[in-house]
Parts: C-alpha cells; structure tokens; sequence
C-alpha cells in the first residue's frame, strides 16, 4: 500500500492543506453552479468567495500541526499565529480593498467625460472575505487537518 504522504508533496501538513484548499475551491464551484446556475472553472483559482480556501489551507495546517506536534509546540505556535494574521487580513484589509473596487468600479462605469487610460481595465472586487466566509474556511481547514492527521499518523 502507497504512503499517502509520498503521493504529492511528501509532507502531510503540506499536503492536507493542500487539500483543504482545493476542496474549498471545489465548494465555490459547486456554490456558483447552485446559485448561479452557471459553471464556471475560474473560481478553482480565484480568490474571494465561500468558503475561504486562504483560511482553509492556513487552519489545516495549524490543526495538523498541533495534532502532529502537540498544542503547546512551538511549531504549532507558529502555525497558528500565521492562521489568524492571514484570516485577519482577509476578513478586513483584502475585504475593504474590494469594498474600495465596487466603488472605482462604479466612478469608471458612470464616468461622462473622456476616459483616461487608466480607467481601462475593471478592478477585481471578490477579494476579500466576510467573516463567515473566513469562519467556514477556518472549520473545513480544522476539520481536514485533524483528520488527515489523525488517519494517517
């Protein structure tokens, strides 16, 4: 029987977030089909949305960690301030950031007069997160981490 953990990258952390990454891209795509209606394969790689795959990824590698290493290691110290400063920045800056998008968006879009060059191209507004779409992230990264590292250690 093949080692799970020589199958990708040949580090469990690594790979179960990973994983907890790509199944919170794939639950986008699921979400826009249900909601949307439309399939569309470019939320696989897109930032932004439910659940927070950048939560996802830093909250499985933090819960394999404290598993692997024990909740009072340094490493899992680590992984887990990490975790928080980035589900922070994507709840507040990178969400105000998109906030600030919708807007320019909306000044380009209403603009009567001769359009500068600059105003050419449309601003990405999906880039941040609410902070439920960061908690659902944070839950699925817990839950594939402890349970990656619980079944294969």
């Amino acid at each position: 029987m093949i080692n799970v953990v020589d199958v990708f990258t040949g580090n469990l952390i690594l790979n179960l977030a990973i994983l907890a990454w790509a199944i919170a891209q794939g639950i986008k795509i699921i979400l826009t089909l249900w909601t949307k209606k439309k399939l569309d394969w470019h939320y696989f790689v897109a930032s932004g949305g439910m659940p927070s795959s950048h939560s996802a990824f830093v909250c499985a590698c933090a819960a394999a960690t404290g598993y692997m290493y024990g909740w009072s290691s340094p490493l899992f110290s680590i992984a887990a301030v990490l975790a928080i400063v980035v589900m922070y920045d994507a709840a507040n800056v990178r969400k105000a950031a998109g906030e600030q998008a919708k807007i320019l968006n909306y000044i380009m879009d209403h603009w009567t007069e001769m359009k500068p060059a600059i105003f050419g191209k449309e601003l990405k507004e999906l880039l941040g997160h609410t902070p439920f779409q960061v908690l659902m992230g944070g839950i699925l990264g817990i839950v594939v981490g402890l349970a990656g590292a619980w079944l294969w250690t």
